[in-house]
């Protein structure tokens, strides 16, 4: 399973209206940490598969949304329940980080 791609279109289907937890990666193709945390999004998106939605968000191409949750540093991970932001990871951060924030979004969905 891979991480499904945000848009500013999609993003209240995908992400405020979505049953599950979700994890939003919001990033660029130029930003140097957001390709240091990739693999780790795409290990979460494997692991956590069918519990928690993974996805990412390119901030050049879907300005909105990333102006709505005041991204102004990338990569920024936000972490959604019942379309609600409950916990927020800016810049490369170990797996370990990402995993336990992951679990506690689990243990109160």
């Amino acid at each position: 399973m891979h991480p499904i791609t945000i848009t500013d279109d999609n993003f209240e289907q995908e992400v405020l209206k979505s049953d599950k937890p979700v994890i939003i990666d919001f990033w660029a193709a130029w930003c140097g940490p957001c390709r240091m945390i990739a693999p780790i999004i795409e290990d979460l998106a494997k692991e956590y598969d069918g519990k928690i939605k993974i996805g990412k968000l390119d901030v050049d191409d879907n300005q909105n949304t990333s102006i709505k949750f005041g991204v102004r540093s990338i990569p920024t991970v936000l972490f959604f329940n019942n379309g609600e932001v409950k916990d927020t990871i800016i810049g490369a951060v170990p797996k370990s980080q990402f995993v336990e924030k992951a679990n506690s979004i689990l243990a109160t969905a």
